[in-house]
Protein backbone atom coordinates (compact mmCIF):
# COMPACT_ATOMS: atom_id res chain seq x y z
CA UNK A 1 0.00 0.00 0.00
CA UNK A 2 2.74 2.13 0.92
CA UNK A 3 4.58 1.54 -2.73
CA UNK A 4 1.54 2.28 -3.89
CA UNK A 5 1.49 5.60 -2.55
CA UNK A 6 4.51 6.67 -3.15
CA UNK A 7 4.35 6.05 -6.92
CA UNK A 8 1.37 7.95 -7.28
CA UNK A 9 3.15 11.09 -7.09
CA UNK A 10 5.54 10.09 -9.50
CA UNK A 11 2.98 9.08 -12.25
CA UNK A 12 2.68 12.39 -15.02
CA UNK A 13 -0.34 12.22 -17.05
CA UNK A 14 0.26 12.91 -20.60
CA UNK A 15 -1.30 16.51 -21.90
CA UNK A 16 -3.93 16.83 -24.43
CA UNK A 17 -3.74 18.88 -26.86
CA UNK A 18 -7.17 20.24 -26.74
CA UNK A 19 -6.24 21.17 -22.92
CA UNK A 20 -4.24 23.74 -24.53
CA UNK A 21 -6.12 24.76 -26.91
CA UNK A 22 -9.17 25.43 -24.76
CA UNK A 23 -8.10 28.48 -22.62
CA UNK A 24 -6.87 30.78 -25.33
CA UNK A 25 -9.89 30.23 -27.37
CA UNK A 26 -12.03 31.20 -25.01
CA UNK A 27 -11.21 35.03 -24.24
CA UNK A 28 -10.33 35.65 -28.54
CA UNK A 29 -14.20 34.78 -29.63
CA UNK A 30 -15.91 37.23 -26.88
CA UNK A 31 -13.20 39.87 -28.51
CA UNK A 32 -14.37 39.52 -31.75
CA UNK A 33 -17.87 39.08 -31.33
CA UNK A 34 -17.75 42.72 -29.11
CA UNK A 35 -15.76 44.28 -32.46
CA UNK A 36 -17.97 42.69 -34.89
CA UNK A 37 -21.31 43.86 -33.07
CA UNK A 38 -20.10 46.80 -32.17
CA UNK A 39 -18.69 47.75 -35.76
CA UNK A 40 -22.01 46.79 -37.30
CA UNK A 41 -24.10 49.05 -34.84
CA UNK A 42 -22.00 51.97 -35.56
CA UNK A 43 -22.22 51.19 -39.36
CA UNK A 44 -25.96 51.51 -39.18
CA UNK A 45 -25.77 54.96 -37.04
CA UNK A 46 -23.44 55.83 -40.17
CA UNK A 47 -25.22 54.69 -43.06
CA UNK A 48 -27.34 57.81 -43.63
CA UNK A 49 -24.15 59.90 -42.94
CA UNK A 50 -22.42 58.38 -45.20
CA UNK A 51 -24.49 58.14 -48.18
CA UNK A 52 -25.44 61.87 -48.02
CA UNK A 53 -21.45 62.31 -48.22
CA UNK A 54 -20.82 60.22 -51.28
CA UNK A 55 -24.06 61.91 -52.99
CA UNK A 56 -22.72 65.39 -52.80
CA UNK A 57 -19.04 64.05 -53.92
CA UNK A 58 -20.87 62.89 -56.73
CA UNK A 59 -23.09 65.74 -57.46
CA UNK A 60 -20.59 68.67 -56.52
CA UNK A 61 -17.91 68.85 -58.16
CA UNK A 62 -16.08 71.02 -55.55
CA UNK A 63 -15.49 67.90 -53.38
CA UNK A 64 -15.28 65.55 -56.50
CA UNK A 65 -11.91 64.60 -55.09
CA UNK A 66 -13.34 63.01 -52.20
CA UNK A 67 -13.74 59.63 -53.92
CA UNK A 68 -9.96 59.59 -53.62
CA UNK A 69 -9.22 60.06 -50.40
CA UNK A 70 -10.56 56.50 -48.69
CA UNK A 71 -9.17 54.91 -51.69
CA UNK A 72 -5.43 55.88 -50.79
CA UNK A 73 -6.08 55.48 -47.22
CA UNK A 74 -6.37 52.23 -47.93
CA UNK A 75 -3.81 51.47 -50.26
CA UNK A 76 -1.60 52.82 -47.09
CA UNK A 77 -2.97 50.35 -44.65
CA UNK A 78 -2.48 47.70 -47.25
CA UNK A 79 0.77 48.68 -48.17
CA UNK A 80 1.74 49.20 -44.58
CA UNK A 81 -0.23 45.37 -43.56
CA UNK A 82 2.85 43.54 -42.10
CA UNK A 83 3.92 45.76 -40.10
CA UNK A 84 0.43 46.94 -38.96
CA UNK A 85 -0.31 43.09 -38.54
CA UNK A 86 3.42 42.43 -36.52
CA UNK A 87 1.84 44.97 -33.64
CA UNK A 88 0.57 42.73 -30.54
CA UNK A 89 -2.78 44.88 -29.69
CA UNK A 90 -3.59 46.38 -26.34
CA UNK A 91 -7.12 47.45 -25.74
CA UNK A 92 -7.22 50.44 -23.97
CA UNK A 93 -10.92 51.70 -21.82
CA UNK A 94 -9.54 55.25 -22.43
CA UNK A 95 -10.19 54.86 -26.12
CA UNK A 96 -14.24 54.55 -24.75
CA UNK A 97 -14.33 58.33 -24.08
CA UNK A 98 -13.34 59.23 -27.43
CA UNK A 99 -15.97 56.59 -28.52
CA UNK A 100 -18.62 58.43 -26.85
CA UNK A 101 -17.63 61.73 -27.36
CA UNK A 102 -17.91 61.42 -31.07
CA UNK A 103 -21.15 59.77 -30.61
CA UNK A 104 -22.45 62.63 -28.82
CA UNK A 105 -21.00 64.84 -32.16
CA UNK A 106 -23.38 62.82 -34.09
CA UNK A 107 -26.10 63.32 -32.23
CA UNK A 108 -25.89 67.05 -31.78
CA UNK A 109 -24.87 67.36 -35.50
CA UNK A 110 -27.97 65.18 -36.28
CA UNK A 111 -30.25 67.41 -33.93
CA UNK A 112 -28.71 70.63 -35.29
CA UNK A 113 -28.72 69.67 -39.13
CA UNK A 114 -24.52 70.28 -39.08
CA UNK A 115 -23.84 67.94 -41.42
CA UNK A 116 -20.13 68.80 -40.67
CA UNK A 117 -20.29 67.86 -37.55
CA UNK A 118 -21.91 64.07 -37.85
CA UNK A 119 -18.89 63.63 -40.72
CA UNK A 120 -16.55 65.07 -38.45
CA UNK A 121 -17.87 62.69 -35.76
CA UNK A 122 -17.29 59.78 -38.00
CA UNK A 123 -13.35 59.95 -37.81
CA UNK A 124 -13.32 60.52 -33.84
CA UNK A 125 -15.38 57.54 -33.36
CA UNK A 126 -13.05 55.20 -35.56
CA UNK A 127 -10.02 56.77 -33.86
CA UNK A 128 -12.21 55.92 -30.38
CA UNK A 129 -12.76 52.33 -31.36
CA UNK A 130 -9.16 51.74 -32.84
CA UNK A 131 -7.91 52.92 -29.65
CA UNK A 132 -10.25 50.95 -27.70
CA UNK A 133 -10.45 47.61 -29.43
CA UNK A 134 -6.38 47.81 -30.27
CA UNK A 135 -4.84 50.31 -28.71
CA UNK A 136 -3.27 53.51 -29.33
CA UNK A 137 0.14 52.28 -30.08
CA UNK A 138 -1.84 50.67 -33.08
CA UNK A 139 -3.88 53.75 -34.25
CA UNK A 140 0.01 55.75 -33.37
CA UNK A 141 0.68 53.55 -36.69
CA UNK A 142 -2.45 54.16 -38.54
CA UNK A 143 -2.47 58.00 -37.50
CA UNK A 144 -1.30 59.21 -41.45
CA UNK A 145 -4.43 57.30 -43.30
CA UNK A 146 -6.52 58.38 -40.48
CA UNK A 147 -5.67 62.05 -40.46
CA UNK A 148 -5.54 61.74 -44.60
CA UNK A 149 -9.38 61.04 -44.37
CA UNK A 150 -10.51 64.73 -43.14
CA UNK A 151 -10.05 65.61 -46.58
CA UNK A 152 -12.76 64.11 -47.80
CA UNK A 153 -14.80 65.70 -45.73
CA UNK A 154 -16.50 68.75 -47.28
CA UNK A 155 -15.98 72.01 -45.33
CA UNK A 156 -18.83 74.00 -43.87
CA UNK A 157 -20.98 76.32 -46.24
CA UNK A 158 -19.76 79.28 -44.25
CA UNK A 159 -16.16 78.68 -44.11
CA UNK A 160 -16.65 78.00 -47.76
CA UNK A 161 -17.73 81.10 -48.57
CA UNK A 162 -15.09 82.92 -46.52
CA UNK A 163 -12.58 81.20 -48.77
CA UNK A 164 -13.87 81.71 -52.03
CA UNK A 165 -14.82 85.43 -52.08
CA UNK A 166 -11.20 86.05 -51.62
CA UNK A 167 -10.50 83.53 -54.42
CA UNK A 168 -12.31 85.26 -56.57
CA UNK A 169 -11.06 88.87 -55.54
CA UNK A 170 -7.32 87.46 -56.03
CA UNK A 171 -7.74 86.21 -59.40
CA UNK A 172 -9.51 89.01 -60.88
CA UNK A 173 -6.71 91.53 -60.22
CA UNK A 174 -4.24 88.99 -61.40
CA UNK A 175 -5.98 88.65 -64.93
CA UNK A 176 -6.84 92.66 -64.92
CA UNK A 177 -3.08 93.18 -64.47
CA UNK A 178 -2.29 90.79 -66.71
CA UNK A 179 -4.69 91.48 -69.85
CA UNK A 180 -3.37 94.45 -71.10
CA UNK A 181 0.03 93.33 -71.22
CA UNK A 182 -1.32 90.91 -74.19
CA UNK A 183 -3.01 94.20 -75.78
CA UNK A 184 -6.46 93.35 -73.95
CA UNK A 185 -7.93 96.72 -72.27
CA UNK A 186 -9.69 95.85 -69.25
CA UNK A 187 -12.12 97.61 -66.50
CA UNK A 188 -12.21 95.34 -62.95
CA UNK A 189 -15.15 96.26 -61.12
CA UNK A 190 -14.79 93.57 -57.76
CA UNK A 191 -14.75 89.97 -59.38
CA UNK A 192 -16.12 91.45 -62.90
CA UNK A 193 -13.78 92.19 -65.74
CA UNK A 194 -15.22 94.52 -68.55
CA UNK A 195 -14.03 93.66 -71.57
CA UNK A 196 -14.16 95.23 -75.04
CA UNK A 197 -16.50 92.78 -75.84
CA UNK A 198 -17.97 91.67 -73.32
CA UNK A 199 -18.38 91.79 -69.08
CA UNK A 200 -16.45 88.42 -67.76
CA UNK A 201 -17.67 87.54 -64.58
CA UNK A 202 -15.10 85.26 -62.17
CA UNK A 203 -18.20 83.10 -60.35
CA UNK A 204 -17.42 80.88 -57.87
CA UNK A 205 -16.56 77.94 -59.28
CA UNK A 206 -13.98 80.04 -61.13
CA UNK A 207 -12.39 80.71 -57.75
CA UNK A 208 -10.26 78.64 -57.61
CA UNK A 209 -11.22 76.44 -54.83
CA UNK A 210 -12.24 73.67 -56.67
CA UNK A 211 -8.89 73.50 -58.02
CA UNK A 212 -7.40 73.88 -54.80
CA UNK A 213 -8.59 71.17 -52.74
CA UNK A 214 -8.11 68.66 -55.09
CA UNK A 215 -4.76 70.28 -55.92
CA UNK A 216 -3.90 69.79 -52.46
CA UNK A 217 -5.35 66.18 -52.26
CA UNK A 218 -3.30 65.47 -54.86
CA UNK A 219 -0.06 66.97 -53.66
CA UNK A 220 -0.01 65.29 -50.35
CA UNK A 221 -0.76 61.94 -52.70
CA UNK A 222 2.26 63.14 -54.84
CA UNK A 223 4.53 63.74 -51.84
CA UNK A 224 3.84 60.36 -50.13
CA UNK A 225 4.64 58.58 -53.13
CA UNK A 226 7.74 60.32 -54.45
CA UNK A 227 9.07 61.82 -51.37
CA UNK A 228 10.44 59.97 -47.87
CA UNK A 229 11.34 63.23 -46.15
CA UNK A 230 8.86 64.97 -44.22
CA UNK A 231 10.15 67.78 -45.05
CA UNK A 232 9.65 67.72 -48.37
CA UNK A 233 6.07 66.46 -48.10
CA UNK A 234 5.41 69.37 -46.38
CA UNK A 235 6.68 71.41 -48.50
CA UNK A 236 4.84 70.45 -51.75
CA UNK A 237 1.55 70.44 -49.56
CA UNK A 238 2.00 74.22 -48.88
CA UNK A 239 3.19 74.59 -52.44
CA UNK A 240 -0.43 73.76 -53.81
CA UNK A 241 -1.98 77.12 -52.51
CA UNK A 242 0.16 79.15 -54.40
CA UNK A 243 -0.32 77.02 -57.38
CA UNK A 244 -3.92 76.55 -57.78
CA UNK A 245 -4.16 80.71 -57.35
CA UNK A 246 -1.42 80.92 -60.09
CA UNK A 247 -3.56 78.12 -62.68
CA UNK A 248 -6.45 79.01 -62.20
CA UNK A 249 -5.59 82.99 -62.72
CA UNK A 250 -4.00 81.68 -66.32
CA UNK A 251 -7.78 80.28 -66.25
CA UNK A 252 -9.32 83.68 -66.27
CA UNK A 253 -6.62 84.98 -68.80
CA UNK A 254 -7.11 82.55 -71.31
CA UNK A 255 -11.12 83.33 -70.91
CA UNK A 256 -10.17 86.89 -71.58
CA UNK A 257 -7.93 86.02 -74.68
CA UNK A 258 -10.78 84.15 -75.99
CA UNK A 259 -13.36 86.75 -75.75
CA UNK A 260 -10.99 89.24 -77.63
CA UNK A 261 -9.44 87.84 -79.82
CA UNK A 262 -11.74 84.64 -81.37
CA UNK A 263 -15.92 84.48 -80.19
CA UNK A 264 -17.33 85.57 -76.88
CA UNK A 265 -19.80 82.93 -77.43
CA UNK A 266 -16.94 80.25 -77.52
CA UNK A 267 -15.24 81.13 -74.16
CA UNK A 268 -17.99 79.41 -72.67
CA UNK A 269 -19.99 76.32 -72.49
CA UNK A 270 -17.16 73.28 -73.32
CA UNK A 271 -13.98 74.99 -74.14
CA UNK A 272 -14.49 76.63 -70.43
CA UNK A 273 -14.86 73.44 -69.05
CA UNK A 274 -12.38 71.81 -71.16
CA UNK A 275 -10.33 74.71 -70.01
CA UNK A 276 -10.57 74.04 -66.63
CA UNK A 277 -9.27 70.62 -67.22
CA UNK A 278 -5.71 71.41 -69.21
CA UNK A 279 -5.29 73.95 -66.47
CA UNK A 280 -5.51 71.36 -63.74
CA UNK A 281 -3.23 69.41 -65.53
CA UNK A 282 -0.99 72.25 -65.89
CA UNK A 283 -1.47 72.66 -62.27
CA UNK A 284 0.12 69.09 -61.63
CA UNK A 285 3.22 70.03 -64.23
CA UNK A 286 3.82 73.20 -62.25
CA UNK A 287 3.77 70.76 -58.75
CA UNK A 288 6.40 68.01 -60.48
CA UNK A 289 8.86 71.13 -61.99
CA UNK A 290 8.85 72.51 -58.45
CA UNK A 291 9.73 69.58 -56.76
CA UNK A 292 12.64 68.80 -59.66
CA UNK A 293 13.83 72.63 -59.33
CA UNK A 294 13.97 72.32 -55.11
CA UNK A 295 15.45 68.81 -55.77
CA UNK A 296 17.96 70.57 -58.50
CA UNK A 297 19.00 72.99 -55.82
CA UNK A 298 18.93 71.19 -52.67
CA UNK A 299 19.64 67.20 -53.08
CA UNK A 300 17.95 64.51 -51.36
CA UNK A 301 21.08 64.51 -48.96
CA UNK A 302 20.75 67.74 -47.30
CA UNK A 303 17.33 67.06 -46.32
CA UNK A 304 18.00 65.34 -42.99
CA UNK A 305 14.82 63.64 -42.60
CA UNK A 306 14.35 60.20 -44.86
CA UNK A 307 12.37 57.24 -44.90
CA UNK A 308 9.92 59.46 -42.43
CA UNK A 309 7.26 57.01 -41.95
CA UNK A 310 4.23 58.94 -41.52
Amino acid sequence: MSQVLQAEPGVVRPRRAADDAEPAAHPVLPRLWQAALLIGLLSWLYFPTVTRLLAQWWHDPNFSHGFFVPLFAGFLLWQDRLRLAAIKPHPSWAGLPTLIFGLFMLVVGQLGAEIFLSRLSLLIVMAGLIGFLAGWNFFHAVLFPWAFLLLMIPIPNIVFSQITFPLQILASKLAAATLPWLGVPVLRQGNVILLPAMALEVADACSGIRSLMSLVTLSIIYGYVMEHSLRMRVVLALAAVPIAIVANSLRILGSGLLVQYWDPDKAEGFFHTFQGWIIFVASLGMLYLLHRCIRMIWPEKAWPEKKTEP
